[in-house]
């Protein structure tokens, strides 16, 4: 099948796929009352405004509008057209659909078309790389590196590991051959262009090649290790930032851990790649890591979106303890449970499951610290309790870690200053209370600040002009009646003031030219366009009056009309000022006339 679908089967595979469940793939979905909620995915927010009903199988997100089914969910989320988000679904419920993928040739696609090509170029560069490491002879040295290192041929299999030629130019000719653009292939860091000759060799060159994906699973980078120890070059080479690659937006394995994650609760957090694959090797699936990067708020807002709690397992050196750090008040400041797994002789976790094997580190990940003890832990490190100055410093930044903590917290952790430091307990809640009153004091001057910002934008949002109401509700009878279409698709090609949702009339004829009965969520479906997709749930979703249908009809398309005639009056009034000025006093005595007409038009209405 590489056409269309059958209807029933696209059915079959709605019915079968959960829309909580689906959702919950990519969202922490929380139950409040008959629906859940969750951050919403396509928008950034701190307060969960993005629900799903379970009973009607559709979400919605009240802050941007987004809204649709389990498949309209998948197409947005993965920036996939329709039939490959069925598909997705289908594999994921058990059926199999045969059809041709069409992800990278969607028009409607983020990507540009140089970025597509890149796409292409990556996936083909790995396929490439991963038959040399398995199929030739060239390849083994490394494949038997990997095998000693503890990889398994699964694991290579599983992650697409493989191994680039020493020579200059193998992968850039073959690109060439397969009709790429060379110079767009630069752009995206595979391979370099010499500026002396305008000739092009391969970045990667002699190394185990491991792919990076972005969380929905397309390759957009690589880095790659050498084999030689003896060589003067850098062990790991990476993909540089490109059109396709952003450091600070990819999680390495975020694709793969996504299930994991959710069915743990938790996700570790981990500073590189080895250390994720030697996570998997220990049997630890829900890992993830930054791409040479410190923790950024794009990775936060991913990673909130999926889980409530996150375990911080960085290298046990004085980088690795500020990393953490930094990860860990980042982390805290967004209001995720944040714990700490410390390793010791200052080993990374690849070298320390290596030296001390699978049982241990996971020993280590079960019994994590609580954040403000990693905290006091890192305050303690170089400082000497016998100096005045190292006590008071420590004291003051654990104090600045306790201010909002519950009381049973602060009890906790003020009894423990008192007893390492020898200063008592009521100095050292004095010193707090200071601390408190100081930070109630910046939060109330920032929350008049940005609370007044934000309720005036939220005011400004959510009004609706009385012709945009009778617009949504007009067009919430068309989804629910198809004979209100056809009633004034007699008189009217563009029966709407707004150009989107004359583009969403204009579907919707044509979906009950298809279609007997009325089904928005089928409607939606088939809208490649997420703007119009949020117009039909909005849409949707606005309450009619079951017992007035024909007169809220008649009342909406007053409104528009009587918008349209006012707009034409206001246009004509500016037209006869403007011959005016040109003494064009014919034109206008007959823009007056139309005017006059206009305006009894509008007394009739």
């Amino acid at each position: 099948m590489t056409g269309k679908i059958p209807e029933q089967l696209i059915e079959q595979i709605r019915s079968q796929s959960d829309i909580v469940d689906v959702i919950s793939e990519y969202v922490q979905l929380t139950k409040r009352g008959r629906n859940w909620f969750g951050l919403c995915p396509f928008h950034g927010e701190n307060t969960p405004s993005f629900s799903v009903s379970q009973e009607k199988q559709i979400f919605h997100c009240f802050g941007c509008g987004a809204g649709g089914n389990a498949i309209t969910f998948i197409m947005d989320i993965e920036n996939i057209p329709f039939l490959d988000a069925v598909s997705k679904l289908g594999n994921r419920v058990g059926i199999q659909l045969d059809i041709q993928s069409s992800s990278i040739d969607k028009s409607s696609s983020s990507y540009s078309k140089s970025e597509e090509n890149m796409l292409k170029a990556h996936q083909f560069a790995a396929d490439f790389y991963h038959h040399l490491l398995l199929n030739t002879e060239d390849g083994e040295p490394a494949l038997n590196y990997l095998l000693k290192r503890g990889f398994t041929k699964e694991d290579i299999e599983t992650n697409g590991i493989g191994w680039s030629l020493p020579t200059w130019d193998s992968l850039s000719i073959l690109l060439q051959r397969e009709q790429y653009s060379l110079d767009e292939i630069v752009e995206s860091g595979l391979i370099i262009k010499k500026e002396n000759d305008q000739t092009y060799f391969d970045r990667f060159r002699d190394r185990i090649m491991f792919p990076i994906r972005d969380e929905f699973g397309k390759i957009i980078a690589f880095s790659g290790r050498i084999i030689h120890q003896s060589s003067n070059e850098a062990k790991y080479l990476n993909s540089p930032e490109s059109p396709i690659f952003h450091k600070s937006q990819v999680l390495y394995n975020l694709d793969k851990a996504r299930g994991s994650i959710r069915k743990s609760g938790q996700v570790i957090l981990m500073e590189g790649f080895m250390d994720v694959l030697a996570a998997n090797q220990a049997g630890i699936y829900n890992a993830v890591a930054t791409m040479g990067t410190s923790l950024t708020p794009q990775h936060i807002t991913k990673l909130k979106r999926l889980v409530e709690k996150i375990i911080i397992c960085y290298d046990g050196d004085n980088a690795g303890w500020e990393a953490a750090k930094r990860a860990s008040e980042m982390l805290h400041a967004e209001k995720l449970k944040v714990e700490i797994a410390v390793l010791p002789e200052k080993l990374d976790p690849d070298e320390y499951i290596r030296k001390y094997g699978a049982e241990s580190f996971k020993k280590i990940l079960d019994k994590p610290h609580a954040y403000i003890a990693f905290i006091m832990m890192h305050a303690r490190r170089n400082k000497n309790f016998q100096f005045e100055n190292d006590v008071l410093q420590y004291i003051q930044e654990v104090l600045e870690h306790l201010v909002g903590k519950s009381p049973i917290e602060r009890d906790l952790y003020i009894k423990q200053l008192a007893g390492e430091t020898n200063i008592s307990e009521d100095a050292i809640y004095a010193q707090f209370r200071k601390f408190e009153s100081d930070h109630a004091k910046t939060i109330k001057r920032n929350y008049q600040k940005d609370g007044q910002t934000i309720d005036i934008q939220t005011r400004q949002n959510k009004k609706l002009t009385a012709t945009e109401r009778a617009e949504r509700l007009l067009l919430s009878h068309m989804l629910n009646r198809a004979d209100v279409v056809d009633r004034i698709f007699v008189d009217e090609s563009q029966p709407f003031v707004s150009d989107e949702y004359n583009a969403v009339f204009v579907r919707l004829v044509g979906f009950y030219e298809e279609h007997e009965s009325s089904d928005y969520q089928r409607f939606l479906e088939m809208l490649d366009d997420s703007s119009l997709r949020k117009i039909v749930m909005e849409a949707a979703l606005t309450e009619r009056d079951p017992n007035h249908v024909e007169a809220e009809i008649a009342d909406c398309i007053k409104q528009i009309k009587k918008h349209r005639i006012e707009n034409e009056i206001n246009r004509l009034i500016h037209d006869s000022q403007e011959a005016e000025k040109m003494h064009e006093h014919k034109r206008a005595l007959e823009i007056a006339q139309k005017i006059i007409s206009l305006r009894k038009s509008l007394s009739a209405i």
